[in-house]
């Protein structure tokens, strides 16, 4: 069974959360398995390696894998948090979302000139704040690699949205 089949089989359907007509798709149940959890790691890996110098994860469940894969690869892992959560100086980026607007936060320190970033979320669906990340690394002249998730709803279009940053979006599944 290939490694897609087993999280689609893993990933739990939530219908109507957090509102009626939403079908939420829980990773809870990965997370739950260690030997899936390494597996999902080792294939971010193989894909991403050499081609990035810093992985950006989106709080807080783009930390999940993001965090492993940085120390796989022997590269800096940068937090992407919700505006009021880092410590240091930061800067920031708002965007808007379906229901109304964020923003988000980073180290002004972590990106360094021509740094190439990947932007790691655990699922792509709108686009947004994926895009907001990407935003805040091109504001400290860091350079997007592309786009990694864990799962992609493609119904939803979010591909389009970050195509202006990066070609390379690179998803494990996709519904």
């Amino acid at each position: 069974m290939s490694l897609q089949e087993r999280i689609d089989q893993t990933i739990r359907n939530v219908p109507d959360f957090p509102k009626p007509g939403i079908q939420f798709k829980d990773i809870s149940p990965i997370l739950e398995n260690p030997k899936l959890s390494e597996e999902i790691v080792e294939e971010f890996a193989n894909y991403w390696k050499g081609k990035i110098d810093a992985i950006a994860g989106v709080e807080s469940r783009g930390f999940l894998f993001g965090f492993p894969l940085a120390m796989k690869l022997g590269i800096p892992f940068i937090l992407i948090r919700k505006k009021g959560k880092l410590p240091y100086k930061t800067i920031s980026h708002k965007y808007d979302l379906e229901y109304g607007s964020a923003e988000i936060e980073m180290h002004i320190d972590s990106v360094k000139p021509g740094m190439r970033v990947l932007v790691h979320d655990d699922l792509l669906a709108t686009g947004g704040t994926a895009g907001a990340a990407a935003e805040l690394i091109r504001m400290e002249n860091g350079e997007i690699s592309g786009f990694s998730f864990l799962v992609e709803l493609e119904f939803l279009n979010g591909t389009e949205k970050l195509l202006s940053y990066s070609k390379n979006i690179h998803s494990i599944i996709s519904y």
